[in-house]
């Protein structure tokens, strides 16, 4: 019997000492858009202990999820002992409003997802709007609210077109002006934005280089050609 004890007693050493000795060696991360694989992979796995595939799966059962900025979830799945693959679940963010010394970047509803100091790439600022007070996961207080469909279709085309804008401003009509560099471009209202901005694309590589503002508040779609003009700009 004492020995049976002292069997059962030295296989168990053996099986945690074998679990202890299991490590995460292969990562893979998907669904990253704002990070890199390698940003991810330190912010989950800092050092030896979290490498653990025994610790990184009752962590990840049993534990809270660590708060990564603009990310909304994760899930860590094992595809082996020594090979996991995370998948990121990112924010949907549409723009940003500057308040005091940070940025309140907000999603397609105008909530506000984040409040950080880091300004992010492509993803414009958002300008010219009447806000009232701006809390952290709550909507922006606007006085039409119509004006998030806008952002989020003009947003939308800008990306299909692979276009990328420092500042979008509105004015009280809700005309939008896009600024890239020293170029302005006065859009006007939404109709024929599809058509708007493709014009735009299309004179992306004559404009650079150059300032000034480019005229599109009146383009017609029925009229290749009509409706817009190039002011330059010393």
């Amino acid at each position: 019997m004492r020995r049976r004890k002292w069997i059962i007693l030295i296989l168990a050493v053996f099986l945690v000492s074998g679990m202890l000795c299991l490590k995460v060696r292969e990562i893979t991360v998907t669904g990253n858009h704002r990070y890199t694989q390698e940003q991810i992979t330190e912010l989950l796995f800092p050092d030896r202990i979290s490498k653990n595939s025994v610790v990184c799966y009752l962590r990840d059962r049993l534990g809270e999820h660590k708060t990564i900025p603009f990310v909304e979830d994760y899930d860590i799945v094992f595809h082996g002992p020594g090979k996991v693959e995370i998948l990121l679940y990112e924010k949907s963010v549409v723009g940003y409003v500057s308040c005091m010394s940070s940025y309140m970047y907000f999603d397609k509803d105008g909530i506000v997802v984040e409040s950080t100091s880091r300004k992010l790439p492509d993803i414009p600022e958002i300008t010219g709007l009447k806000l009232g007070y701006i809390a952290l996961y709550q909507k922006l207080p606007v006085e039409n609210e119509t004006i998030f469909q806008e952002i989020l279709n003009l947003t939308q085309i800008l990306s299909i077109h692979e276009l990328v804008v420092d500042r979008v401003q509105y004015n009280s009509l809700g005309e939008a002006t896009l600024y890239m560099g020293d170029i302005e471009v006065l859009l006007g209202g939404n109709a024929d934005l599809n058509g708007k901005i493709g014009e735009l694309n299309d004179m992306v590589p004559q404009l650079e280089g150059r300032k000034g503002t480019l005229h599109l508040e009146n383009y017609d779609e029925t009229s290749q050609g009509a409706g817009f003009a190039f002011t330059p700009r010393e």
